[in-house]
């Protein structure tokens, strides 16, 4: 992994007030550093929050066990239960952790079964005018439609001359945007500007600062002259039918200039995908303090921002409380090509997704993960071009089920390439869950991943300052060992896209 630069002052004191102030409510300090101090200077040891899955902060880490399992999943995996709901622990279990292990899938193994779900996304294409093309991913190769340049240019302001000098300025000039010029004699030059074209018979173009005219008119240069300098002769670029881009490239703003210039209005791009975001829970608030037993929804917030920073187009945000009957109508109404449920995959009286999903007949190709938090997460293919995610209702673990389901989905919807992994090193030893992958918000310094408190499955303190998520194996990881980090894109430019056209109901 390369250097990643630190963050800034601002941002470092807020690292060390989430920490530190964890460590007072949890009676510990971070060792090496009184009062929590910086972390970059500090001994920073990884702690489960109370209502984490993970071990007790007090206990020693286990030994790490090993690569994670291998990426080769059935395609149907059998329902875990008994896990958390919407909003918490709506139901007690009722497997036990041997069956639970036995009936999820891996965690490698369900992002891969979430990539190859949609099949081969390069398939559908649509033509969209060059504005609103970025951000999406060319469906066909960008050919040249033009020679570039189209025809010799100068590369600077200055003389176009003819043949051997000292040369004779003629009166008139040549500018950018101008029709094909009169040819030049040998011994003859004219003012030219940067981008014009240039005349027939001319030898080279002469900078402005390294010529001299004298009071006779006549230009003499200030260095040698070669033949074609500062000339960009027709087709330097690229010639007509040259392949200027393959299929697959996403369409950056370079990439927008490059096919402007190349000749073209409009790209062949793969659609951007469409999502639409159910909210489920009785028990959240959109506005307020939470109060007699009702807590503020953080998901519907968070959610759209996140899926478009993914690729997709975000159609609509609805509310639905705990009504199977009003979730079965938006299921089966929907028109987005995924849908994404909160809450309601366990097996608790008001977990209405996996009837429903039973109902419908829908496919389940990842029912239950082998990772804390987000185990209950869920991926079921609704019809051949429709998906659902089904998140769990804690709000980090709901952030697991979009980086693990959500977001290989939507990349080969939208015909993204797979981010190169990349790992870090641990600065101190993270607590593991026995059985199951990991997921710790981390902060980079240089080439070190700080683990970060606050990490329970309900919390976003803790992510709300990460760099990334470290993909810590089943027994945890050691100091010094390297760990897969999943980047957090806090700062992609969809995030800031307007959502006025987002649908709350």
């Amino acid at each position: 992994m390369s250097g990643r630069p630190a963050p800034d002052a601002e941002l470092d004191e807020a690292l060390a007030l989430v920490n530190d102030d964890h460590d007072r409510r949890t009676g510990r300090r971070t060792a090496g550093a009184p009062g929590g101090g910086d972390l970059r200077g500090a001994s920073v040891t990884s702690t489960a929050s109370a209502d984490s899955d993970a071990p007790r902060p007090d206990a020693p880490p286990q030994p790490p066990s090993g690569p994670a399992a291998p990426d080769t999943p059935p395609v149907t995996a059998a329902p875990a239960t008994g896990h958390t709901g919407a909003s918490g622990s709506r139901a007690p279990a009722s497997t036990s952790q041997t069956k639970h292990r036995d009936t999820t899938t891996p965690w490698p193994a369900a992002r891969t079964v979430a990539g190859r779900a949609p099949g081969n996304s390069l398939s559908a294409r649509s033509a969209v005018p060059l504005g609103q093309a970025l951000g999406l991913v060319l469906a066909a190769p960008l050919v040249a439609l033009t020679d570039l340049p189209s025809f010799d240019t100068s590369a600077m302001d200055g003389w176009v001359v003819a043949g051997p000098g000292p040369w004779d300025v003629r009166a008139d000039g040549i500018l950018a945007g101008h029709g094909q010029p009169g040819p030049l004699s040998d011994g003859e030059a004219v003012r030219i500007a940067t981008g014009a074209r240039i005349p027939q018979e001319a030898t080279a173009v002469i900078r402005s600062e390294h010529g001299l005219v004298d009071d006779k008119g006549r230009l003499h240069p200030r260095h040698d002259v070669t033949q074609g300098q500062d000339i960009r002769p027709r087709g330097q670029e690229c010639r007509s039918g040259d392949q200027l881009l393959p299929r697959g490239t996403l369409v950056t703003p370079v990439v927008l200039g490059l096919a402007a210039a190349a000749g073209y209005d409009e790209l062949s791009v793969v659609p951007r995908p469409t999502a639409e975001v159910l909210i489920l829970g009785d028990e959240l608030l959109t506005e307020g303090l939470p109060h007699e037993g009702l807590i503020r929804d953080a998901l519907g917030p968070m959610l759209p921002p996140w899926l478009r920073s993914l690729g997709a187009e975000v159609i609509a945000v609805r509310r639905l409380g705990d009504d199977a009957e009003v979730l079965h109508q938006a299921i089966t109404t929907s028109s987005a090509d995924l849908i994404v449920t909160t809450g309601g995959t366990a097996s608790g009286p008001v977990d209405h997704v996996h009837p429903i999903l039973r109902r419908i007949g829908a496919e389940l190709l990842v029912d239950g993960v082998a990772v804390r938090p987000g185990h209950p997460m869920l991926l079921a293919r609704i019809r051949p071009d429709q998906h659902l995610v089904g998140l769990p209702g804690n709000p980090l673990a709901a952030v697991s089920g979009l980086l693990t389901l959500a977001e290989p989905l939507l990349r080969t919807l939208s015909g993204r390439p797979a981010p190169s992994p990349y790992a870090a090193v641990l600065r101190e030893d993270v607590h593991g869950h026995p059985h199951d992958t990991r997921l710790v918000p981390v902060t980079l310094r240089a080439d070190h991943a700080v683990p970060l408190h606050y990490n329970g499955p309900a919390m976003l303190r803790g992510i709300a300052v990460a760099d990334g998520l470290a993909v810590v194996p089943p027994g945890g990881g050691r100091r010094g060992q390297e760990l897969e980090v999943l980047d957090l894109p806090w700062a992609g430019p969809d995030l800031l896209t307007d959502s006025a056209g987002e649908c709350f109901t």
